[in-house]
């Protein structure tokens, strides 16, 4: 593949070790979009209920069935409730966030104090997990139970908690159970842009990828008639 320099009107550049935490953030939150956002619930020792949500987030693998949090420290550097809470426990759920439990995602982002239940004050309703300690919300449209498979810690700031899905629940008009089949226009999932912005996926296309055969087939040249 041939690469040819752009003249310098044409764009803009960056050099990413230059420049400092926050400027990196927002280029990379407003280009690498759309991104899923996990509301994820995990509990404490003792039981208290916490949850919090992260766009830092998506699937890496299903075999084993991986996800992958990205979780940011405190400015002091200290555990967010979340990370300190999977670091006891090794275990959370992820509740998939549609845009109808989108106000109540928006509350549990709220600075609550330690200790207080997010899940109560955005009016979630908090089942028992099946698999793990954390709870599932029922009022999302499907959830995945996770132990915790690795965690990496990027410097002081921000680790990446690795978590093995073993249990999957789903609001029944939203999965066909039997082709294994996830209705997007039912998950009504919403995603997150740069800044404050979110966005739906409702506006959808199918681009089935083609085989070498009918790529061959559609980019020859026509002959021309003799």
């Amino acid at each position: 593949m041939s690469m040819h320099p752009q003249p310098e009107t044409d764009s803009v550049a960056f050099d990413f070790r230059a420049l400092g935490e926050r400027e990196r953030y927002k280029l990379m939150i407003g280009t690498i979009v759309p991104r899923p956002i996990a509301l994820v619930t995990t509990v404490d020792p003792q039981g208290r209920v916490n949850a919090a949500p992260f766009s830092f987030f998506n699937c890496l693998s299903a075999d084993p069935p991986i996800l992958a949090l990205g979780v940011e420290n405190h400015a002091d550097m200290s555990f967010k409730d979340t990370a300190q809470n999977i670091r006891l426990t090794e275990v959370f759920t992820v509740n998939i966030v549609s845009h109808a439990i989108a106000e109540g995602m928006h509350v549990c982002a709220a600075d609550f104090p330690s200790g207080h239940d997010e899940l109560a004050a955005a009016g979630f309703t908090a089942v028992a997990g099946v698999k793990v300690a954390s709870p599932w919300i029922r009022e999302a449209p499907a959830a995945f139970e996770c132990r915790r498979h690795l965690t990496l810690e990027l410097g002081k700031s921000r680790q990446i908690i690795l978590g093995e899905i073993v249990y999957a629940h789903y609001r029944a008009n939203v999965v066909d159970a039997e082709r294994l089949h996830v209705d997007p226009v039912r998950l009504d999932a919403i995603a997150r842009l740069g800044g404050s912005t979110c966005a739906t996926i409702r506006d959808r296309f199918d681009m089935p990828t083609p085989t070498f055969a009918e790529w061959s087939a559609l980019s020859r040249p026509t002959e021309k008639a003799g």
